[in-house]
């Protein structure tokens, strides 16, 4: 019984990377098709300034962030040219359970220092495009070049209407379907 538990429990891992893989593999053709440009970042990131805490103001719906309120990432320096990437929330509400989750992040075009790679369980990493940013690093917004996620952060829990809109205008000239941003209540 014991044995048979573990081969099902194994099948669906198993089932659960080869699905994983296959998304990731179509990515790239996926947007190919529908005819969207390759994803912009930014030309350059001062990685000291880009540390420290972001609020989250808006994003794409993830299954990871579900019942998020109050969330927060937290950028800090780790030896070996990484990143500590330190993820908060509520749940439910503002003043509901805190969750996190700790990743690692690393530098993977040190010409911009925009496109970085991400886990928060390894060996898996993902994209972490920075695709926008204030000149005075306020705000930024990260994406994905499947334009299936989607962060818009900034230094303060709350963001002037007209700074958001032009984040918006920008992301539909990278073709982001901005009507999926969901504001996180902060």
């Amino acid at each position: 019984m014991k044995c048979s538990a573990s081969a099902t429990w194994l099948g669906r891992l198993a089932a659960l990377l080869l699905g994983w893989f296959a998304m990731a593999g179509c990515t790239k053709t996926t947007t190919v098709r529908l005819g969207l440009p390759e994803l912009r970042t930014v030309p350059h990131v001062d990685l000291q300034r880009y540390l420290g805490t972001w609020y989250d103001i808006a994003s794409f719906p993830q299954r990871f962030q579900l019942g998020c309120t109050g969330t927060t990432a937290t950028y800090t320096i780790r030896g070996e040219g990484e990143i500590n990437v330190l993820n908060r929330c509520r749940k439910g509400s503002l003043t509901g359970k805190q969750d996190s989750a700790q990743g690692r992040a690393r530098v993977v075009d040190p010409a911009t220092n925009a496109k970085l790679k991400v886990s928060f369980f390894r060996p898996f990493w993902g994209d972490y495009w920075i695709i926008d940013l204030g000149a005075n690093y306020e705000y930024a917004v990260v994406g994905h070049p499947s334009r299936d996620y989607l962060w818009i952060l900034s230094r303060t829990k709350t963001m002037d209407s007209n700074v958001y809109e032009g984040i918006l205008g920008r992301l539909r000239e990278q073709g982001y379907e901005v009507a999926r941003l969901n504001r996180t209540q902060q």
